[in-house]
C-alpha cells in the first residue's frame, strides 16, 4: 500500500516479497557502516516481520522507497518507534538507502514527506532521529529535515546523537523546508 508520494519517490508498506531488495542495504559494507553490523537474510526476514507488526500495533514503520516513474527500490524511510530513555517512547524519522543512490537528494525528500505525513496524521510533540555520531551524512539529512540535535544519549549500549523537531518547530519552517 502506498503511503507517501513526492515528487520522484514512492514510500509504500513492507511486504515479505521485499527481502532481496532490502538484503542489498543490509549485507552492504559501505551502507551499514554506522550500524554494529551487517545482517543475514534470516535477520532482513525478521526485520520485515518486526517491521510489519509495527504497522500493525502503531500504524507506522519502515517504508520502501522506490522511483516514482520505474518502480525501482532506493531503500526505506518511515516512522518507528523507539524508547530511547526507559519507559518514554518517541517516534523516530529512519532513513537506510542503497549506497548507489546516496547524494541524490532522496534520503531528505523521504525524511521530510515522513516529517510531514507524521505531524498531520500523528497527535505527537515530536519527531526524533537517531544517528551515531559520527555519520555527517546522516546528520546533514537531520538537519535538512528540520531537526537540530537534542542531546547525546547511551542507546543499545552506544553513545547516539539525537537529532529532534517539534511541532511548533516544523509549523515555523519556511516553505522551502515542506517538500
Amino acid at each position: 500500500m502506498v503511503m507517501i508520494d513526492t515528487a520522484r519517490l514512492q514510500l509504500r508498506t513492507m511486504t515479505e516479497h521485499d527481502v532481496d531488495d532490502l538484503l542489498r542495504i543490509f549485507s552492504d559494507p559501505v551502507a551499514m557502516q554506522y550500524y554494529p553490523r551487517t545482517r543475514t537474510r534470516d535477520e532482513v526476514k525478521e526485520w520485515i516481520c518486526r517491521t510489519m507488526e509495527d504497522y500493525r500495533r502503531f500504524g507506522v514503520g519502515m517504508w520502501v522507497i522506490e522511483d516514482k516513474t520505474d518502480k525501482s527500490f532506493l531503500g526505506q524511510c518511515g516512522i518507528v518507534p523507539q524508547e530511547v530513555h526507559e519507559g518514554t517512547v518517541e517516534y523516530e524519522i529512519g532513513y537506510l538507502l542503497v549506497s548507489q543512490f546516496w547524494g541524490k537528494g532522496y534520503a531528505t525528500e523521504a525524511a521530510r514527506a515522513c516529517r510531514n505525513w507524521g505531524f498531520e496524521h500523528l497527535t505527537v510533540p515530536h519527531f526524533i532521529s537517531i544517528i551515531n555520531p559520527r555519520n555527517s551524512p546522516s546528520i546533514r539529512v537531520a538537519e535538512r529535515n528540520g531537526m537540530a540535535l537534542r542531546e547525546y544519549a547511551d542507546w543499545r549500549n552506544k553513545t547516539v546523537a539525537i537529532y529532534a523537531i517539534t511541532r511548533s518547530g516544523w509549523n515555523a519552517l519556511p516553505l522551502q523546508q515542506w517538500s
